[in-house]
């Protein structure tokens, strides 16, 4: 600092030293013009270099994501052996003897169809009975219930079918 190619300011108890720039040649406007095309020259640069090195970290992820060569010898090997029981649990479908014709599965649907028409109209009819007799009870329909001992579909989950 006693020199004078370094600079000194006291800030507080502080003491910051830098170099003295005022020695320091000044460039011309064709040196800094010059410099400025480097910058961006290096800049563009950067920028193709950081889209690059983008390109390739997303590559690097699909590839750490995907299998390798072993894991997927392994996957084909299980892949195989799930078909193979399944293509064996089919055979068997197709052998058992005990199939069921058209005719009983027509016969089934129909008995069930019966059976389904036969629920909704007992229910309503049992609705309207209900209606008819809480029309003039002083308590509510859930007290009546209770007090009967009537147990509806919805209290022991069934529905009527589709």
């Amino acid at each position: 600092a006693q020199q004078g190619r370094v600079r000194e300011k006291t800030y507080g108890k502080q003491k910051i030293y830098f170099a003295d720039q005022e020695q320091l040649p000044a460039a011309s406007d064709a040196e800094l013009r010059g410099l400025d095309g480097e910058i961006a020259g290096r800049s563009a640069q950067l920028q193709a270099l950081q889209q690059s090195c983008r390109h390739m970290e997303a590559e690097l992820k699909e590839l750490n994501g995907s299998m390798t060569t072993p894991e997927m010898a392994k996957e084909i090997e299980v892949l195989r052996k799930d078909c193979a029981a399944y293509t064996e649990k089919l055979e068997r479908i197709k052998s058992a003897t005990n199939h069921v014709t058209p005719e009983e599965k027509e016969k089934v649907c129909r008995e069930q169809q019966l059976y389904r028409r036969e629920w909704r109209r007992r229910k309503r009819m049992a609705t309207e009975l209900l209606d008819a007799i809480l029309e003039g009870y002083p308590k509510s329909k859930q007290q009546f219930f209770e007090e009967v001992g009537i147990e509806t579909d919805e209290e022991h989950g069934a529905e009527l079918p589709a």
